[in-house]
């Protein structure tokens, strides 16, 4: 039977006995006789799954299913990321894209209906912004925290997962990157326009809010340049080029 079979077969075991994360899955043995397969089969599938995180395996203790995070996808938009980048594509233009087409199409539907407890925190952590930039800390904690909060008036816990992968994607790969410098008081700016537009109950005016602000982060990307790779003492690194290729 191909793997893939075997792989499609367990995800309709957990399906169809309703089994929630964390469950235990049938042994090995008897999924060998569910399954019609031999022992490495199951091993092979059981082993894909789990790099899916649709099952986790507990040596000695046996196979669960698994958390059902998107850490998989974080990994593959990140690896895909940096490749093209360092291949002189604009991948991570393109996945910042894909960032702005996801939150500005959200961000219209929140104005005027986030409830006075979020545009507290909000305006909490607006405030917190300005006083690292004026440290010269770093925003990104500050910034992540600021887009999960302003998200969480969908109560859609499918679409708060999904914007956590493409900033853990974007940010694993940004860091690794040099890219233009930034100016943290217009980042403040920006945050303080999304809060006051999304207050004010004017949709239009929010959605442009974002788009400016990734207008900004759009800007400093267009000079980024991988950092130079670590060469092994056999090695000669050869200068990274503007296009990055």
């Amino acid at each position: 039977m191909a793997a893939r079979d075997l792989q499609e077969r367990i995800k309709k075991l957990i399906l169809d006995r309703r089994l929630p994360s964390g469950a235990p899955l049938p042994t090995e043995p008897e999924l060998m006789v569910f399954l019609g397969a031999s022992r490495n089969s199951v091993r092979e599938a059981l082993k894909a799954l789990q790099a899916m995180g649709i099952v986790e395996i507990r040596h000695g203790f046996g196979t669960y299913v698994g958390p059902m995070s998107l850490a998989p996808m974080v990994e593959g938009l990140a690896f895909r990321t940096v490749v093209g980048h360092n291949r002189g594509e604009d991948s991570l233009l393109q996945l910042l894209e894909l960032r702005e087409a996801v939150e500005s199409g959200l961000v219209a539907r929140l104005a005027g209906r986030l409830p006075e407890r979020d545009l507290a925190e909000l305006d909490a952590l607006v405030r917190r912004m300005e006083r690292e930039a004026a440290e010269g800390i770093g925003l990104a904690a500050t910034d992540r925290a600021f887009h999960a909060t302003l998200y969480r008036g969908l109560d859609n816990a499918l679409l708060s997962e999904v914007l956590d992968a493409f900033w853990d994607a974007f940010h694993r790969v940004h860091t690794d990157l040099a890219t233009g410098p930034q100016n943290p008081e217009v980042t403040c700016r920006q945050h303080r326009e999304i809060l006051d537009a999304v207050r004010s109950g004017d949709a239009k005016r929010a959605e442009n809010a974002i788009r400016e602000h990734f207008d900004n982060v759009r800007t400093r990307l267009s000079t980024a340049v991988p950092h130079a790779p670590q060469a092994r003492p056999d090695e000669r690194v050869r200068p990274v080029s503007p296009s990055g290729s």
